[in-house]
């Protein structure tokens, strides 16, 4: 008999999670521990509870998972998260999957589909539709790296310039005009674009990437 998969539950429609819950426990494999509507509820659980599978939507009111999925994943390695988008958006699949997502499927995928997907998890296997491999859809190799310093917008460019400088967060929403909470915002997006989990970790890129930067205009 395998093993019950512990299963949380991340996204902004009780009633839609409740549905999910229903077509997930019909299978005596999995259990679901936990529903939540906020990305640091679900931060939370998975830290406390260390689950074996996040189902949780790609889009949330406080704004996409990117930066939560970083979180969760490096409080919980072994966790394997799935991400629900509005369509089959192959375009996040390569993103998401360098983040350390699992899969990602559509929100209008039918029960079969997600419970296939769960399935081929269980057994060790990554699923993408028919269709993306037909369309000629092929994974590539991670290109991110240092290259992240340059996703980085104006304002994210001089939030991380400041952070370096040891200015603290209140004085750069101070200087920006905007709200303490916005600077964590941008953190979040920061932290992803860098492929850092913390703040010692993003000071230590940007400022790599300054000093070559110095350097090749010496």
């Amino acid at each position: 008999m395998k093993k019950v998969w512990r299963v949380i539950i991340v996204g902004c429609h009780p009633t839609s999670m409740l549905g999910t819950k229903l077509i997930l426990e019909e299978s005596k494999e999995i259990e679901v521990v936990g529903m939540f509507s906020t990305w640091g509820e679900g931060v939370y659980t998975v830290q406390q509870q260390q689950p074996d599978l996040v189902l949780t939507d790609y889009q949330m009111p406080e704004g996409n998972v990117e930066g939560a999925l970083v979180e969760m994943k490096q409080s919980s390695k072994s966790t394997h998260f799935i991400i629900m988008t509005e369509e089959e958006d192959k375009e996040l699949f390569q993103p998401l999957l360098e983040l350390g997502a699992s899969g990602v499927l559509s929100k209008g995928a039918s029960p079969c589909q997600l419970l296939q997907m769960i399935n081929g998890l269980r057994e060790g296997f990554l699923s993408i539709p028919l269709e993306w491999a037909r369309d000629g859809f092929r994974p590539i190799a991670s290109s991110r790296g240092l290259d992240g310093v340059l996703q980085l917008t104006q304002t994210e460019m001089f939030i991380m310039e400041r952070i370096v400088q040891g200015i603290t967060y209140d004085k750069i929403a101070l200087e920006i005009e905007v709200s303490r909470r916005s600077i964590d915002n941008y953190l979040r997006k920061i932290y992803v674009k860098l492929e850092v989990s913390t703040r010692a970790q993003a000071i230590e890129k940007f400022a790599l990437f300054s000093r070559q930067n110095k350097q090749m205009y010496a």
